[in-house]
C-alpha cells in the first residue's frame, strides 16, 4: 500500500527537532558515501518562465529512494498562486515498492530551515547573539524557530522589500525592523538571506569579521543570486552539495564565470564538516557562508520521519497503486 500524506497531514506530523537530527545525519551519510544525491536536472518549457527540477536521492541507512518534482513558476505570482510547488515520491530501497506520496510544501520549508540550523551549529561563532534576516516570509519564520534551537539569540533584526510583511513578522517574532538590508547585515552575527532574488540583495562589502551567512532564498537557477561576487569571495563557503552548486547555484556560478575564484573555493560540503573530514570555521574573525540550494536527500530524511510517524499514529490515506 502507498501512503498519501496531504499538506495538513504533514503539518500534524512534522517537528523541527526531529528534522534537524535527520538532516544532520543525512548530510553525514552523504559525506561517508552511504547516500547519493545527484545534481537535479532542470526542464524548461520553451516560451515560458517555468522550470521543473527533479530532485532525487537514495539512502541505504534510511532504506528509501525519493524523487521530489519541484515546479518553479514565477508567473504564478501574477495569479496569487505559489511560485513553487512540489510533491515527493518515496520508494523502498529494498524492493522498489512505492511507500508514499507526500505534498512537498511544508516538508521543503521545514527541512530548509533545519539545514540552515545544522550549518549554523557547525559554522557560526558560539557567542553569536544577533540573528539577521533579509526576507520576512514563511521561510523566515521557520528559520527563527530552527536557529533559536542551536544558539541563544537575544536580538532579531529583519528587512523586507514589503513593509507590511516586515511588520507582520515583527509582531509575531519581536524582531526589530531595519530600513535597509545593509543595516541587517551590519548588525547580525548570523545572517539568513531568504528572498527569491535574481540580483544580489546583500553585498560582501557589508560583511563584518566573524559573520556567518546562510544563503538560502535564491531559486535554483544559474542566473539568480542573493549574494554578490565579493561576498562569496570573502567567505569560507560550504555547500550542501558540490554537484548541485555547480549545476544550479547563481551565487556560485556567476563569480566562477567572472573569474572571481576557482572551483577550489567551493570544495567543502556540509557533511564533510560534520564528520570532521574538512574544517568549518578556522578562525574567530573568519566569515563563513552556507550556500543552501536544498537537495533531495534532505527531503528523503524528512520523508522517512513522516512515513514512520504516520504509520505509528494512523495518519494519512493508503492506496493500492497496483490494483
Amino acid at each position: 500500500m502507498t501512503l498519501i500524506l496531504t499538506r495538513s497531514d504533514v503539518l500534524r506530523l512534522i517537528t523541527l527537532p526531529e528534522v534537524f537530527t535527520a538532516v544532520q545525519r543525512a548530510h553525514a551519510d552523504l559525506a561517508r558515501g552511504e547516500a547519493v544525491a545527484p545534481a537535479p536536472p532542470a526542464m524548461r518549457l520553451p516560451g515560458t518562465d517555468a522550470a521543473f527540477l527533479v530532485m532525487a536521492a537514495a539512502s541505504r541507512p534510511a532504506g528509501l529512494a525519493v524523487v521530489k518534482l519541484l515546479a518553479d513558476m514565477p508567473s504564478n505570482a501574477d495569479h496569487a498562486l505559489p511560485v513553487q510547488r512540489s510533491a515527493i515520491l518515496a520508494v523502498s530501497a529494498a524492493d522498489g515498492s512505492c511507500e508514499a506520496l507526500i505534498d512537498g510544501a511544508a516538508v521543503t520549508r521545514v527541512r530548509t530551515a533545519a539545514a540552515s540550523a545544522v550549518a549554523t551549529a557547525a559554522l557560526a561563532r558560539p557567542d553569536s547573539r544577533v540573528l539577521g534576516l533579509v526576507g520576512a516570509g514563511a521561510l523566515a519564520r521557520a528559520h527563527v524557530h530552527a536557529l533559536a534551537a542551536v544558539l541563544p539569540f537575544d536580538r532579531i533584526v529583519v528587512w523586507s522589500r514589503t513593509e507590511a510583511t516586515a511588520h507582520a513578522f515583527a509582531a509575531e517574532t519581536g524582531a526589530e525592523i531595519c530600513t535597509a538590508a545593509a543595516d541587517v547585515v551590519h548588525a547580525a552575527d548570523v545572517l539568513c538571506t531568504l528572498t527569491p532574488a535574481r540580483e544580489p540583495v546583500v553585498r560582501g562589502a557589508w560583511f563584518r569579521p566573524g559573520l556567518h551567512v546562510n544563503a538560502v532564498g535564491a531559486p535554483p537557477r544559474a542566473d539568480h543570486r542573493e549574494i554578490d561576487s565579493e561576498g562569496m569571495r570573502r567567505a569560507r563557503v560550504v555547500v550542501d552539495s558540490r554537484l548541485s552548486a555547480l549545476h544550479e547555484s547563481g551565487d556560485v556560478l556567476i563569480p566562477l564565470r567572472e573569474g572571481v575564484f576557482g572551483p577550489e573555493h567551493i570544495d567543502t560540503e556540509l557533511g564533510e564538516v560534520l564528520i570532521g573530514a574538512k574544517p568549518g570555521r578556522t578562525e574567530r574573525d573568519q566569515i563563513t557562508l552556507f550556500n543552501s540550494l536544498g537537495i533531495g536527500l534532505q527531503d528523503l530524511a524528512a520523508a522517512r520521519l513522516l512515513i514512520d510517524a504516520a504509520r505509528k499514529h494512523g495518519i494519512g490515506a493508503d492506496i493500492d497503486l497496483t490494483a
